[in-house]
């Protein structure tokens, strides 16, 4: 049902003629269509193109969204939308779309699937479910989950009887950095990140493309702070686009942060420089502290980190200087080098140091407000998952993919013979695609629920289509940052195609399953209305509004009457941690320097791009015109060497001989020598996208080797080599 161009552009005469009305679409008086123009509405719902859920309202004319708009009154978007939110529409009329259920008739990963109907999918995964349960106990199912439907999907397994719900956003992601701090604060920085930049004097990034990762909220608040003169310190091999903002841009050697930030606070301590009346309150652990980091000097650093002495001590001053409101941000993506805990620590003790948690321009505390817990039918007993009984004893509530993967490969701790992967497309998440390829071969059954074919849809022995965002209603989004709230997403338009929703999906397992007593509610929309008369929200004014902020909820800062409270064993910061301790690990973070680039070699590093989402919107039509293809960041001078001229198309041959895709080389001063980078997510394998196959080299296909932190169990992905060679 994708539009045609005669269509689309009739419907696009009639928004734009309503659009030149005003803003009355937004009026509760049309938004149910009861209007001058009867065949326009305005659809309130949450973005799902990322992760960052802004609110957004979607223009409907004749049954076709022919606009997004971000929502005014949501906190995420507060009336903006990125160009991947504005792209939504690319998803709902992307004509590669998954468009009915489909069973695998050979072998797996050959590509070859017959049409079914749903009762058809839903009993034959049902079947192997049940199969798999009575041989091998619920236990050997596991959920890789990502995105609304991931969070429905969690409720069924956990009804099945399964532990192993797992999600990338922890051991591939920001896991790590969520340990540091709340073994140091007793308590994350969320997602999104309380940080507080536009009130920030001083700001921090250490590899965080602030601009290019374009996480709406905070990139509009980059551009305020920017323009209110806040000072930027970006820490990066690689000159971002946040670095061409920056007072001051620190090429560090890839690696080496740690040693930086270590120097750092030894400065700010030996200098006077700390807020001591802040620690003596809040903190326990300094003269150890002091003790600890007095070796790293910055004479030392230099060495480590090829940042000039002077460099270091000129940044520590300033953010001693600005203190308390210096904003080191907690960074998103944490799994870099496999030592990644104690790096995430040092900067939750600079944080500390300064002063900066709860206070006004650092990180701000998040709301103590909640809402009426809901109570449902408890699940039953389970053994304990494979991420509860691996070696690391800070493996988050977010499970650990990798011992999942290693688990279904080895059948220890026991056997995993079942994947339900939700959202996420793991061949290009997790590290060495061999050994998940390899775990995907020996199981009794792979089920995909999803939007696009992507990788892992393709390798998948039932697909389950599941419908865009804007044709579908999804739970109740809260809010826990600086305030309360609540968010809705309403269907826009009906499914295309014979695609479901999540609920309906889950749920349709369920009944098969005999545990269809955990979704007693037939559809999302009255599970939703349930909810708000329980929290006591009109759902006629959510249904409006899309946003509703519960007033008086908000205690960002610590003033003497909102004193902060830390979730750690002493019930203050710890400087020095007493859990690490207690655990075998360093209490204080200590440094060790990474392995160099062999001669003729890169260190391989990879980011994010302003209008892609991972591998998830390469094919998305208005999205791939703005970027169809990465490039990867060569050295000018490395460049001139080798003799490769810019825009010429090379491959990349990592460390194990792991071969590209052909590459444009991007030559280019604003990289350090010994490093190449290029933007994560390109170079699909699934022939089924047809505007993105082979587009762009692979940066997941060049991770063949990763170092597993010992503290939380997450794989670091910036230890391979790559070389250049010229396309033959």
């Amino acid at each position: 049902m994708a539009l045609t161009r005669r269509h689309f552009l009739k419907t696009m005469g009639v928004a734009t003629g309503v659009g030149l009305a005003g803003d009355h679409l937004f009026s509760p008086a049309f938004a149910d269509g009861k209007g001058p123009d009867q065949a326009a509405m305005t659809i309130p719902t949450y973005c799902e193109i990322c992760f960052w859920k802004c609110g957004a309202m979607a223009r409907v004319v004749d049954g076709h969204v022919v606009k997004l708009e971000g929502n005014p009154l949501h906190p995420n978007s507060r009336g903006k939308l990125c160009a991947r939110g504005n792209a939504g529409m690319g998803l709902l009329y992307d004509p590669d779309r998954l468009k009915s259920p489909m069973i695998s008739t050979g072998a797996r990963g050959e590509g070859k699937f017959k049409k079914a109907s749903w009762d058809e999918a839903f009993n034959y995964t049902a079947e192997k479910m049940l199969k798999i349960k009575k041989t091998y106990g619920p236990e050997a199912m596991a959920l890789f989950a990502h995105g609304c439907a991931g969070s429905i999907c969690q409720h069924m397994i956990s009804a099945y009887g399964s532990p192993n719900i797992v999600m990338p956003s922890f051991a591939q992601c920001r896991g790590p950095r969520d340990v540091g701090y709340e073994v140091t604060f007793g308590m994350g920085p969320s997602s999104p990140e309380r940080v507080d930049l536009v009130n920030s004097k001083v700001v921090v990034l250490f590899g965080s493309h602030l601009g290019e990762n374009m996480h709406n909220s905070q990139v509009q608040d980059f551009a305020e702070s920017v323009a209110r003169g806040a000072k930027y310190i970006v820490v990066d091999p690689r000159f971002s686009i946040a670095a061409g903002k920056a007072e001051h841009w620190l090429p560090v050697r890839p690696g080496s942060d740690t040693a930086l930030i270590l120097a750092w606070i030894n400065l700010i301590i030996q200098n006077g420089w700390h807020d001591k009346a802040y620690l003596d309150r809040y903190a326990t652990g300094l003269p150890e502290l002091t003790a600890s980091v007095k070796q790293y000097t910055p004479e030392w650093a230099e060495k480590e980190t090829d940042i000039p002495a002077a460099t270091i001590v000129e940044t520590a001053r300033l953010m001693g200087l600005y203190k308390p409101a210096v904003c080191i941000h907690p960074g998103r993506h944490a799994s870099w080098y496999g030592n990644d805990v104690q790096r995430a620590r040092a900067m939750a003790i600079l944080t500390a140091v300064l002063g900066s948690w709860g206070r006004e321009g650092g990180l701000f505390l998040p709301t103590k407000a909640s809402l009426p817990k809901i109570e449902g039918k408890p699940y039953p007993a389970m053994r304990d998952s494979v991420s509860q009984m691996s070696k690391y004893p800070f493996a988050g509530a977010e499970g650990l993919t990798n011992e999942v993967r290693q688990a279904t490969i080895t059948g220890k701790p026991y056997p995993i013979k079942g994947w339900i992967v939700t959202g996420t497309n793991l061949m290009k998440t997790l590290p060495n695609q061999k050994e998940t390829l390899e775990a995907i071969k020996k199981l009794d059954l792979l089920v995909a629920v999803d939007v696009m074919p992507f990788d892992t849809v393709m390798l998948a022995d039932v697909i389950l289509p599941e419908c865009s965002y804007l044709e579908r209603f999804d739970d109740l989004a809260v809010g826990r940052g600086r305030s309360l709230g609540v968010s809705i997403r309403k269907a826009a338009v009906k499914p295309l195609y014979d695609t479901k929703d999540g609920y309906s999906i889950a749920s349709g397992l369920a009944q098969r399953l005999g545990v269809g007593e955990y979704f007693p509610v037939p559809t999302l929309e009255e599970k939703i209305q349930q909810t708000c008369k329980h929290w006591n929200l009109s759902y006629d004014e959510l249904s409006t509004k899309g946003f509703i902020g519960i007033p008086n909820t908000a205690s960002p800062y610590i003033t003497p009457e909102n004193q902060p409270h830390f979730e750690t064993p002493s019930g203050k910061i710890e400087l020095v941690s007493s859990e690490l301790k207690r655990k075998g690990f360093d209490p204080v973070p200590r440094y060790a320097p990474q392995p160099q680039p062999p001669a003729g070699m890169f260190r391989l590093l990879y980011g994010r791009s302003p209008v892609h989402t991972f591998s998830r919107t390469t094919n998305n039509p208005w999205l791939y015109e703005l970027h169809k293809e990465n490039e990867v960041w060569l050295n000018a001078k490395k460049a001139k060497e080798m003799n490769v001229k810019h825009g010429q198309y090379v491959v990349l041959v990592n460390q194990d001989g792991a071969k590209s895709n052909r590459v444009k080389a991007k030559v280019t001063n604003r990289i350090r020598e010994d490093a190449v980078y290029i933007v994560h997510g390109f170079g699909t394998t699934s022939k089924e996208l047809h505007k993105a196959y082979l587009k762009g080299a692979d940066d997941q296909g060049l991770i063949t080797q990763y170092a597993i932190d010992p503290i939380c169990g997450s794989t670091g992905m910036r230890t391979n080599f790559v070389k250049i060679e010229k396309e033959a």
